[in-house]
């Protein structure tokens, strides 16, 4: 196993670590719960660099890193669902554009072309990760709004960019 698919794999054992720190109610959890975030968020950075710099890509990293990334940002918004401090459809939009975009990148191998990340989709995984890290550490009904507003606003206008760009991928009258 090479170093990024290590440093994935350490990003997946964080993810049983954040949730449980969230739920503790000591003084220093949540600020334990920012560390082990910011440091899995990070993880995403390294190991992706690692792969593409040390030419370390493996169809297990494909498979489980964008798996990893999902089941980090999305422990930490159900988290905030059960808090009250975001509205369940606001998750469902994420999740829903998630399995959107991965669905449309499916159709798109099986006919021969790779659609690769585009900048709005780096930037609307930068925006919820940093609105995540803010969120885990104030909180407030203004402040939850708008990470809520930059979270969805960031995630619609991606999931629209990647079907605008690549509507011919599901051409009905293919």
């Amino acid at each position: 196993m090479n170093t990024a698919n290590k440093i994935t794999l350490f990003r997946v054992v964080l993810i049983p670590v954040f949730v449980v720190l969230c739920y503790m109610t000591a003084p220093w959890s949540q600020w334990a719960a920012l560390a082990v975030f910011l440091l899995a968020s990070l993880s995403d950075f390294a190991d992706g660099y690692i792969a593409r710099h040390y030419n370390q890509i493996t169809d297990f990293g494909k498979f489980l890193d964008p798996i990893a990334d999902k089941l980090l940002v999305t422990s930490a918004m159900l988290i905030f669902v059960e808090q009250g401090r975001m509205p369940a459809w606001v998750l469902l939009c994420v999740i829903a554009r998630e399995f959107a975009v991965s669905a449309l990148r499916l159709v798109a191998v099986d006919n021969g072309r790779v659609i690769a990340a585009g900048w709005s989709g780096k930037v609307k995984t930068a925006a919820t990760m940093v609105t995540i890290c803010i969120l885990l550490v104030f909180s407030g009904e203004m402040l939850d709004s708008i990470g809520n507003a930059v979270i969805l606003v960031t995630t619609v206008y991606s999931g629209v960019e990647y079907f605008a760009k690549n509507r011919d991928v599901i051409n009905p009258n293919k």
